[in-house]
């Protein structure tokens, strides 16, 4: 009797989780979440396999950006001053005619005792649309390739995978394989990318880590917290990430490398910076202002913010990191009428539902955090409680996003959870762009100018 007593109250308790699992999207979820072991952190294995596979010319830490339009840019390191690798970049759409030759920049820089290698930046260009590539860096060596974004469209299709807080653990690799499987156009990283933290040799561990899966399809960057690696006197904030992730900035009329812009297919994409002056009158808020005056949405129905400090934040981690940022900010792209809003830094995934001053409001952003790619300081666990009516999903769990943007009005989002090393889709919902004449939020040019 007592057996049967104590699984009917498991069997109960069970029932009543499930089905408090299964709220409604105006109550808000939270799932609950077991962290899983402990992954191994695999800087020293991927240096390790940097150190034995490459000479001193040869390409390593490869990867592909975004340089304008119709433009792509290859970047890349050689691993000794000694040798001038010429930034030299062959190409062309077949394997065996690379014709086309382009040429770049080469930088490099110390840090206290570190030395890096030679970090190349050449721009390919004018490239068609939805085309492969192969190219050769330095002009010789192994031939790679990269597939160029859709056209440029007001219903052009297009597909955006969504990372942050990547790191340098097996949960960092499982999250990028995951990544792999999904057939993107761009990848959106909002900050903390190797997580090297002033050890130099972490940031070179990492770009081998990546470089598998980025030197085919453009990864656009913020920065984060973890990329500053200031030390007074001896080493300005971001010198390796300015060195290492060179980002379209001059192209879209920006002084700095920590804030740009770029259009590709049907979205006007924002890459803002959280640890750089925001403040009014600052270089980045008059150049926010003058972007967003330069927007048609006629022409970029779909308008995308991507930064680190996350506005909207129900767990206990970080709490306020972002409020002075959203205090200057948002009225502007309120009045804007910015459909999304990405965040990293909490090592969560968190969506809300369309907010402003931290109410609902069906004309405001919706602020999706996916500061959950798989660092090793592991998962903000802990949430505040009662959950605010903003926030419909929620949980710890390492993972990645995807927006598929199906055509000027809608897209469909969706979060893939690393579970038992798969992904699995946890979370997804249908969203409607603020463009719409059906949406009944008409943007503004007249933006807060005090």
């Amino acid at each position: 009797m007592g057996r049967l007593l104590s699984a009917t109250l498991v069997m109960l308790l069970v029932f009543v989780a499930n089905n408090g699992m299964q709220q409604t999207e105006a109550q808000g979820v939270t799932r609950p979440y077991v962290r899983p072991p402990a992954r191994k952190n695999l800087e020293l294995e991927f240096s390790l396999r940097q150190t034995s596979t490459s000479s001193a010319t040869s390409p390593t830490q490869m990867h592909v950006s975004l340089a304008g339009p119709n433009k792509m840019k290859v970047s890349w390191m050689t691993g000794s001053r000694t040798y001038n690798v010429p930034a030299i970049v062959r190409y062309g759409t077949a394997q065996g005619q690379l014709t086309q030759v382009a040429t770049g920049t080469t930088k490099s820089y110390n840090y206290l005792l570190y030395q890096s290698g030679q970090m190349h930046h050449v721009i390919l260009g004018p490239l068609a649309d939805s085309t492969t590539y192969f190219y050769m860096c330095g002009g010789f060596g192994p031939v790679y390739n990269f597939t160029t974004p859709p056209p440029a469209g007001r219903d052009v299709p297009i597909k955006f995978t969504i990372v942050g807080d990547l790191g340098q653990t097996a949960w960092s690799e499982s999250t990028l394989q995951h990544v792999a499987g999904y057939d993107y156009d761009v990848l959106l990283f909002a900050g903390d990318l190797s997580y090297a933290d002033y050890f130099q040799q972490k940031w070179d561990s990492f770009g081998q880590m990546m470089s598998p899966y980025a030197h085919y399809r453009p990864w656009m960057v913020t920065e984060g917290n973890h990329e500053m690696e200031y030390i007074p006197l001896l080493a300005p904030s971001f010198r390796s990430y300015n060195t290492r992730w060179d980002m379209p900035y001059a192209e879209s009329g920006s002084t700095s490398n920590l804030y740009y812009s770029f259009d590709v297919a049907s979205a006007h994409v924002l890459m803002l910076g959280s640890y750089t002056n925001f403040g009014v009158g600052s270089e980045q808020y008059n150049w926010l202002l003058a972007d967003l005056k330069k927007v048609d949405r006629s022409v970029t129905p779909w308008l995308v913010v991507v930064l680190h400090a996350p506005w909207y934040n129900s767990n206990s981690a970080h709490q306020g990191d972002g409020d002075q940022m959203m205090e200057v900010m948002e009225p502007i792209l309120y009045q804007a009428k910015v459909d999304i809003l990405f965040a990293g830094h909490v090592h969560a995934y968190e969506r809300t539902t369309r907010a402003y001053q931290m109410n609902i409001d069906p004309c405001g952003m919706m602020h999706i955090t996916v500061g959950d790619g798989g660092n090793h300081e592991g998962l903000a666990s802990e949430w505040l409680y009662p959950q605010p009516e903003w926030s419909m999903m929620r949980e710890a769990s390492f993972g990645h996003g995807e927006l598929d943007v199906k055509n000027a009005t809608h897209a469909y989002w969706s979060w893939h959870r690393n579970n038992d090393n798969e992904a699995v889709k946890a979370d997804d919902v249908w969203i409607t762009s603020l463009s719409g004449p059906k949406s009944g939020c008409e943007s503004s040019t007249e933006f807060i100018m005090n």
